[in-house]
């Protein structure tokens, strides 16, 4: 019956719940015969309506309950009968049983192959039963033979012994629980002792044991007991593996790789090993930060435990900040170096584990180069993942407090750490660490434009208040020598700040993870007493020692009493060549005096705000240096301190409408481009022309600062001082100093900055920084031209009568006068220069000055001449020639200056009228009025009216473009 079930349910008939294993409830049905069976099939029937018959039979007939059918029939009866229902009723139950036998048929026809195979299957084992009965009768006759043939005592020796045998089994197997039912002691004991791949390889060993007794009922509660001893080990084992994450130590992590390796979970292992690297990251800053918030709390509050790691740094104080900083650090460091020494100890077994696979299967092989491979995939993945949890953590400390409230050693201090961090991590895993960079960078642009402004306004506040006094420092001074600069001297050690690193370090080809490796951590703040050592940079009174200072005043009798020190003196300076003439003795001895004793040890010209801005640079530098990214932004500001340094001495000493009237070209056009570059960028003019502005006004424009003013205590209208000589060396030879120091910062300067941005650099020096020197010109011109009474000698010379009739051969008293007044223009250089050094350049220069402008005024008083004769102009070279000769005794300046300028004007007297024509033409340095003089008085005498007319026509034309 269940064979006709399970056939009705595959063709879709209605089936009962449950196998029909009870066939009580159909006993009753009649199976029909095979004439019934041909006669259901050879029946036209409906498919649809014969399922549909089928399955309105009730299902209680498919129950495997047994019932009665009869009895169930006739309860179901209404009290009350009718016949024609109740024979309704009997042929539908006919319907019913048809359709039910119809089915059955087919089913039973559609098997019956089966049915004959199945048959000739039972037949068969008939068979072979048969076969088995006779061997069975065989061997109970061979049996009793058998038995005949033994004496009872042999099969009782055979007995015994096979007893004996089993005893001794037993035995065994008594010792083995024994001993198992013991083991539980000793496994805690290797657990305690964190023998785990012991523990473990015990625990296996025993569980193989114990299945191999499990016969006995005593082993079955072994077994169990051995198996939640071997979870026990599992949960331990992860908990040592936990604690990898913050103290490496290769033999404990050895001993849980190789629990994991027994355990065959090395994939598993790894898996956990990156979740506990997370987590300790995660816990690891919440603690650091916890500690200091509930310390600087004062309270054992747990409010702050409750907190989220973000809402806990913006309770962090400014002053535990970087304390705090620090330390979370030092304990993300050791969290990487963890990694890394992972790392390390997986590269370092790969080839143990290849030999100890490649001595077993293959299939082993193949195994454990799958687990390798996975274990490196996974390992080197991991080290981005942790560098970015790193980043993540430190930019919330970060953002949790305003670092604009530090000061700047501290907040160079912060970024050294941060810095420190990022090389951490590009070592780690080669990352450029642009999560931190950008939150750094942003913070770190905010607070270097504020403070670069506040530096701005206090340069501005020195400037002003700088009385431009000589700062004394020593002969070997540096910029190198100053602890803002100490940086460029040493190598980068990340252990300390930039100021405070050693001068070298295997730090060079060591990474930060091999040198701390084993011991130290590179955020330890070390303390360095060396910073707290003055720099020995200053010079007492202006010598390095008091021999010094007695044989600079020393007198020298002979050449061979001249130092080589004075001897370079006189190189020049600028093109490293001698002078053209030979210094003479007397020349020397009276310069030795002035130059010596003024050079002392040849220290540096600079002031007070002049070592204020390189200190200035050097912090910028440092910060540059820290945070290559901001680059850009701080050389651009390195750029406006000497901008504005440029702008104040030129503002100061320079200024003068004047000069570029003389047309002497004083200042050139590069120098020119540079200071209205400064001015339109830099200088704030309304509020320099409207002091009273108001501070709004003065915010709108924060980024450009008020041009300064002289302080009232340096007086240059004195001509005893040479009318601020003094100030004004120091002021502009401070400036060429300063730029001499940027042109020695330059390299360092061009490999931090972007390559995008090297064009900025490259312009700041050749446009700003190599103009400084050019300053000297109209600074110093401003003293030539105050220095010799230029007016008294035009005086002088309007008093000499020109048109003489007789050649004379006495030079006339202006000369005289002009060159009293060159001695005592020297007298006063000697003067200054005993305050202070006065560099051969500047000497050149101004003598240059002075003897140019002499020149230039006697041009001017001979172009003043009403009348002039042959021998008046005769007279002229006379006065030339005696001045020449007497100032050259003065001065080694070889050419003398604009010599030429004079000469050519006397002897143009000399020209024809052809000639005169194209010298004008050619000769435009000369004046309107020079020239028309010369046309007029000179060239009077010999050229007619019409030809003067048309000399004077030719310079009118010249000189119309000029109007």
């Amino acid at each position: 019956m269940q064979k006709i079930k399970s056939l009705m349910t595959r063709q879709g008939l209605k089936s009962p719940p449950e196998s029909l294993s009870d066939l009580g409830a159909i006993e009753s049905l009649r199976v029909p015969g095979k004439e019934e069976f041909r006669e259901l099939r050879e029946q036209p029937s409906d498919p649809q309506a014969e399922q549909e018959l089928i399955n309105s039979i009730e299902q209680i007939y498919f129950s495997t309950d047994s019932f009665d059918i009869v009895k169930y029939e006739l309860e179901k009866l209404p009290p009350v009968l009718n016949l024609q229902e109740l024979e309704e009723y009997r042929d539908k139950l006919k319907q019913q049983q048809a359709a039910v036998s119809k089915k059955v048929a087919d089913l039973i026809l559609e098997k019956q192959p089966a049915y004959v195979k199945e048959l000739e299957r039972v037949t068969s084992l008939q068979t072979g039963l048969q076969l088995a009965a006779v061997i069975c009768t065989n061997g109970r006759r061979h049996l009793n033979i058998a038995k005949e043939g033994f004496t009872q005592a042999s099969l009782g020796l055979l007995a015994n012994q096979r007893k004996r045998q089993l005893l001794i089994g037993l035995l065994k197997s008594l010792r083995t629980i024994k001993t198992l039912q013991r083991t539980d002691v000793r496994l805690s004991e290797m657990l305690e002792e964190e023998d785990y791949p012991g523990a473990i390889q015990l625990c296996l060993e025993c569980q193989k044991a114990a299945s191999t007794f499990k016969h006995y009922s005593c082993i079955s509660e072994l077994n169990s007991k051995l198996q939640d001893t071997l979870e026990q080990i599992e949960e331990q084992l992860d908990v040592a593996l936990s604690k990898i994450c913050k103290n490496f130590d290769i033999n404990h992590y050895t001993k849980v790789q190789q629990a994991y390796r027994l355990l065959g979970k090395t994939q598993t292992a790894m898996d956990q090993l990156h979740m506990h690297f997370t987590q300790a990251i995660h816990n690891t800053v919440f603690q650091v930060v916890l500690g200091y918030v509930e310390l600087c709390a004062g309270n054992t509050d747990t409010k702050f435990q409750k907190l989220q790691y973000k809402d806990l740094c913006t309770h962090i104080t400014s002053d535990s900040y970087i304390p705090c900083l620090a330390d979370l650090c030092k304990a993300l460091w050791e969290v990487m170096l963890s990694y890394y020494r992972t790392m390390e100890w997986h590269e370092k077994h790969d080839n143990e584990d290849t030999t100890s696979a490649s001595e077993g299967s293959n299939m082993s092989t193949e195994e454990t180069n799958f687990d390798r491979g996975y274990i490196k995939k996974k390992l080197e993945h991991g080290l981005t993942r942790i560098w970015q949890d790193v980043q993540l953590k430190v930019k919330t400390y970060l953002l949790g407090t305003d670092l604009s409230i530090f000061k700047y050693d501290d907040f160079i201090f912060v970024l050294d750490i941060i810095s420190r961090l990022m090389q951490v991590g590009e070592e780690f895993c080669g990352s450029k660490s642009e999560v931190l960079q950008e939150s750094i960078r942003k913070q770190s642009v905010n607070y270097f434009k504020n403070y670069h402004r506040t530096r701005l306004d206090e340069l501005r506040m020195f400037l002003e208040n700088e009385t431009w006094e000589l700062c004394p420092v020593k002969s070997n001074f540096s910029i190198l020598q100053l602890h803002e600069f100490k940086f460029m001297e040493q190598s980068r050690s990340p252990s300390v700040s930039p100021s405070k690193q050693p001068a070298s370090t295997s730090s060079k080809t060591e990474t930060l993870f091999e040198q701390y490796c084993s011991v130290g951590n590179p955020f330890e703040i070390h303390a360095n007493h060396n910073d707290e050592e003055t720099e020995d940079v200053l010079a007492s009174n202006g010598y390095e020692s008091d021999e010094q200072e007695k044989s600079a005043y020393q007198e020298y009798d002979s050449d061979s009493d001249v130092p080589e020190e004075l001897k370079r003196d006189y190189v020049d300076e600028q093109t490293g060549d001698a002078p053209v003439k030979s210094v003479s003795r007397e020349t020397l001895k009276s310069r030795k005096k002035s130059d010596y004793s003024l050079n002392k040890v040849n220290a540096p010209i600079l002031t007070n705000t002049t070592l204020n801005v390189i200190r200035l640079v050097g912090k910028y530098m440092q910060m540059m240096n820290i945070l290559k990214p901001i680059a850009f932004d701080v050389i651009h500001f390195m750029s406006q301190l000497f901008d504005y340094y440029l702008y104040a001495v030129y503002t100061f000493f320079g200024r003068n409408d004047s000069l570029e009237s003389t047309g002497l070209g004083l200042s050139s056009s590069r120098l020119r481009t540079t200071l209205n570059r400064i001015q339109e960028s830099l200088i704030d003019m309304e509020v320099a022309a409207d002091p009273t502005a108001t501070l709004t006004a003065a915010e709108e424009r924060k980024e450009k600062v008020p041009s300064p003013h002289l302080s009232h205590l340096v007086v240059l209208a004195s001509g005893d001082t040479l009318y601020g000589l003094a100030e004004r060396v120091v002021a502009t030879e401070s400036l060429v100093f300063l730029a001499e120091q940027f042109e020695f910062l330059q390299p360092h300067l061009d490999a931090v900055m972007p390559a995008v941005k090297k064009p900025f650099l490259q312009q700041f020096y050749s446009q700003t920084v190599s103009t400084a020197s050019e300053l000297r010109k109209p600074i110093y011109w401003i003293v030539a031209g105050k220095a010799i009474d230029y007016e008294q000698m035009l005086l002088l010379m309007a008093n000499v009568k020109w048109d003489v009739k007789e050649i004379m051969s006495q030079h006339n008293i202006y000369v005289d006068a002009l060159l009293k007044e060159f001695e005592q223009f020297n007298r006063r250089l000697n003067e200054v220069s005993k305050r202070v050094r006065i560099p051969l350049p500047v000497s050149n220069i101004l003598w240059e000055h002075c003897i140019r402008l002499a020149n230039r005024t006697i041009v001017e008083g001979y172009a003043n001449v009403k009348k002039c004769s042959n021998e008046g102009r005769a007279l002229m070279q006379l006065d030339f020639q005696q001045f020449l000769m007497k100032l050259e005794k003065l001065t080694d300046i070889r050419p003398i200056p604009d010599k030429e300028f004079v000469e050519t004007y006397i002897k143009a007297y000399y020209l024809t009228e052809n000639d005169m024509e194209r010298w004008i033409k050619e000769h435009r340095e000369y004046s309107t009025k020079q020239l028309t003089n010369l046309v007029n008085v000179c060239l009077g005498s010999h050229i007619n009216k019409k030809a003067r007319q048309k000399l004077l026509a030719a310079i009118d034309d010249i000189d119309r473009p000029k109007r």
